[in-house]
């Protein structure tokens, strides 16, 4: 069988491509590519002629099987999109399911991700952190979301589009208050890049007033303070009942708690049913 492999590609300057991407892409049989005019250009600068087939969040629950059939044909593969890592943040996670399923080796290429960048040049803590990528479009999702990030004392990254960054921006401050840090990280490693560096709100102030937002947006927030942690079970139970009536399930707030006390999800899963037997 053939192998797939997942190439990271530059994120904003050509430059920054390795030397085994470029031999995996002229070596492959096929590109599949998010976007082939915009990856078209990339092997035109690279002097690279293997033919591509597009693969996208458009297509590609049609486009897997195909892809599958040719690998077990004994073609290899190379995954790509637009800018970075495959399968981070992407539909290519589900290709990578697939060909595993199908016992297909999977070979990672890698090379520049904008959420590494971002976080490395933030100067907000990096030995823990969690990768959120796009928040829900939908408000109600959204807001679950924001919610199991309220007390996350892990430095958070986020992804977001230009034209929805002042709206994100305000939910961030609705969930975690004004005050906490953030980098806005834009334009990677571009003519333009910026890392701006403030609080949610001056952010808020910014884009309100001063600035309009152009380009994607890397977002780097600091963590909750760990002495904020819950110690009481009055006040556990409080919070609890707040999650729920924020439309949480009983186990995603559990789980949510649990980061936040000595008890298991388990047991604040456990003590909410006691007290609605209690109640009942």
């Amino acid at each position: 069988m053939g192998k797939l492999y997942l190439v990271g590609t530059p994120i904003g300057n050509l430059e920054d491509i390795t030397l085994r991407a470029i031999r995996i892409l002229q070596s492959v049989d096929l590109i599949a590519a998010e976007d082939t005019r915009r990856t078209g250009k990339l092997l035109q600068h690279l002097a690279i002629s293997t033919p591509q087939i597009s693969y996208n969040e458009h297509n590609h629950h049609s486009r897997i099987q195909e892809l599958i059939n040719r690998l077990q044909q004994g073609t290899n593969l190379a995954l790509v999109t637009d800018a970075g890592m495959p399968s981070i943040s992407d539909p290519g996670v589900e290709l990578v399911q697939a060909a595993i399923a199908h016992q297909i080796t999977v070979i990672p290429i890698p090379g520049p991700t904008a959420v590494i960048s971002a976080l490395a040049a933030s100067g907000l803590p990096t030995d823990r952190f969690i990768f959120e990528g796009f928040l829900p479009l939908k408000q109600s999702d959204r807001q679950v979301r924001l919610e199991l990030l309220r007390n996350e004392t892990k430095t958070i990254v986020l992804y977001e589009a230009p034209h929805r960054i002042l709206k994100t921006l305000k939910d961030l401050v609705a969930v975690v208050g004004d005050t906490r840090k953030i980098v806005l990280a834009r334009e990677l490693t571009k003519i333009h890049e910026e890392f701006w560096r403030g609080n949610i709100g001056e952010a808020i102030d910014l884009y309100s007033n001063e600035r309009q937002p152009k380009g994607e947006y890397t977002l780097v927030i600091k963590g909750a303070d760990e002495t904020s942690l819950i110690t009481s079970k009055a006040e556990l139970k409080h919070e609890l009942q707040q999650l729920l009536a924020q439309g949480m399930t009983r186990s995603q707030a559990s789980r949510q708690l649990a980061k936040l006390t000595s008890l298991s999800r388990r047991e604040i899963y456990q003590l909410e049913i006691d007290n609605d037997n209690l109640e009942s």
